[in-house]
């Protein structure tokens, strides 16, 4: 075509344009006239480890093994800002004499005084509790540091279960392990009293919904784990032992169902890695520091901690971390 464009041309041309316009098919610059606005991004406001069944006492190398964990933790090139534990501090206390149980806890002592300079919530479990085995305890119950006192005393913990605040999330810290029956035997079961659901109502209740909360507990509100630790043979049904897994988790779920704002339950227990998605709830039961009480792995699972980092928007990040111990 020469150097003069006839205006039928250029008419014809507009009209191409137009079309190709309404069918989406314009050039760069409507395409970025139409994009939808960038979504504000997400700030991470906490880092946190998860370290469960430490389960220390003076034999097996234990107390390095729990050191080695702590300075594993706090040589990360993204330091924690935090550590939870979930529970099962010491080696047993449920169904071990005073001088025993003594040496353990001041085994934990001396390794968070002297190895660990991150700040520490702490959990209870099931081996922090002296003498519910009355026998092999040698306790009566009448004892001053008997039950769960000693364990709370020690840590400087105002009760079994509480709640706080951090960089924007809200803690609900559960006591999950509770007497089953009166025989003495140190039997458990893994449950909330009618006045821990009480409390843990009316505790959400008075979270905004715009804060996200997580959910920290010793026995596992929801997981799979149970299903795998068992003999290995076919089964024509499964059974969860009511030690193993929160038998009033319904309950609980109902709650959480409640109040959206509910986005993460941390667990241990069962010395096992596991995630279930349920409700819009994510339930994470992380392997425990011990392995299997310091005699290597457990099943499927290395001597480890969970890492979590908790975002301002209510989203979080897991992944599980093997700190290299070898068991001796």
């Amino acid at each position: 075509m020469g150097p003069s464009i006839s205006r039928r041309t250029m008419l014809k041309a507009a009209g191409v344009l137009g079309a190709a316009g309404a069918l989406g098919l314009a050039g760069p610059a409507s395409i970025a006239a139409q994009a939808t606005p960038a979504q504000p991004r997400r700030r991470r406001v906490l880092r946190l480890a998860h370290l469960t069944d430490l389960h220390i006492q003076a034999e097996r190398q234990a107390y390095e093994g729990v050191v080695s964990c702590l300075h594993h933790v706090q040589s990360q090139e993204d330091k924690p800002d935090l550590i939870l534990t979930g529970g099962d501090l010491i080696m047993d206390a449920l169904a071990t004499g005073r001088n025993r149980v003594k040496a353990q806890w001041d085994l934990l002592t001396k390794a968070l005084k002297s190895e660990c300079s991150i700040p520490i919530e702490h959990c209870l479990g099931n081996h922090d509790i002296w003498g519910w085995h009355k026998g092999k305890s040698g306790t009566t119950g009448n004892e001053e540091q008997w039950g769960k006192r000693w364990a709370l005393d020690l840590l400087g913990l105002p009760g079994p279960y509480r709640s706080f605040d951090r960089a924007g999330w809200h803690f609900v810290v559960l006591d999950s392990v509770h007497p089953d029956g009166d025989d003495a035997t140190g039997k458990y079961i893994g449950k909330l009293d009618e006045a821990q659901h009480e409390w843990l109502a009316a505790d959400l209740a008075a979270v905004p919904a715009t804060t996200p909360v997580l959910i920290l507990s010793h026995i596992p509100i929801l997981t799979v784990t149970p299903l795998v630790g068992g003999q290995d043979k076919d089964r024509r049904d499964w059974r969860v032992p009511a030690a193993l897994m929160l038998t009033d988790w319904r309950r609980l779920h109902k709650l959480f169902q409640k109040h959206p704002n509910v986005k993460l339950a941390l667990s241990g227990h069962m010395h096992l890695h596991d995630r279930v998605e349920y409700g819009g709830v994510t339930y994470i039961c992380d392997g425990a520091v011990c392995g299997n009480w310091w005699k290597g792995r457990h099943i499927d699972c290395d001597e480890g901690y969970g890492l979590v980092d908790l975002y301002d928007d209510g989203t979080f990040e897991h992944r599980y971390v093997t700190y290299g111990w070898k068991a001796r």
